[in-house]
């Protein structure tokens, strides 16, 4: 009889662990990133990655991630963030004098409220990645530090925290 009690609490004491796994798959960079006091956990975020310095004439690409931190699917709008083409200035990019650089893309007026079409859907604990060629919409032409803060969060929801710097150097 002790024997069985012994097992049938080894097993339920295993049970229990196993309930207490972590299974979120999101990026362990994240966890670096942002504590679970600063994320709430009813809304999405973004970071924002680049190379430390890129050449002058090199494309200069910006990572624009979007986590899901949350217990269940949610959705951002993708107006105002590079998921879609550059159709409106959402980024503010400003050299090392303070001086922000010229966007030189289309600023495209929408309907509101933006239709269903226009949301991308982000599973619990998933990351979506999207890239951007910042040269194609602003210009950056001299050599200088340059830092990038995203500003379209009242269109699409996303929080971002930090902004990114680069050295662009001839």
């Amino acid at each position: 009889m002790r024997t069985y009690k012994t097992s049938a609490l080894i097993i339920i004491s295993l049970a229990i662990s196993a309930c207490n796994v972590n299974t979120k798959s999101v990026d362990r960079e994240v966890d670096s990133l942002f504590s679970k006091h600063e994320v709430n956990d009813t809304t999405l975020f973004a970071t924002m990655q680049m190379k430390d310095s890129i050449k002058v004439g090199e494309p200069v690409v910006l990572k624009f991630i979007v986590y899901n931190y949350t217990d269940s699917t949610n959705r951002f709008c993708s107006w105002h963030t590079p998921y879609e083409p550059l159709m409106s200035k959402y980024l503010e990019v400003k050299d090392a004098d303070g001086i922000e650089a010229d966007y030189l893309g289309p600023m495209a007026k929408r309907m509101m409220p933006p239709p269903d079409s226009s949301y991308q859907y982000i599973n619990s604990g998933d990351s979506i990645p999207a890239t951007v060629d910042l040269l194609k919409a602003y210009r950056i032409n001299k050599p200088s530090k340059y830092t990038i803060v995203y500003t379209g969060k009242n269109m699409s929801g996303l929080n971002v925290k930090d902004s990114v710097s680069f050295v662009y150097y001839k």
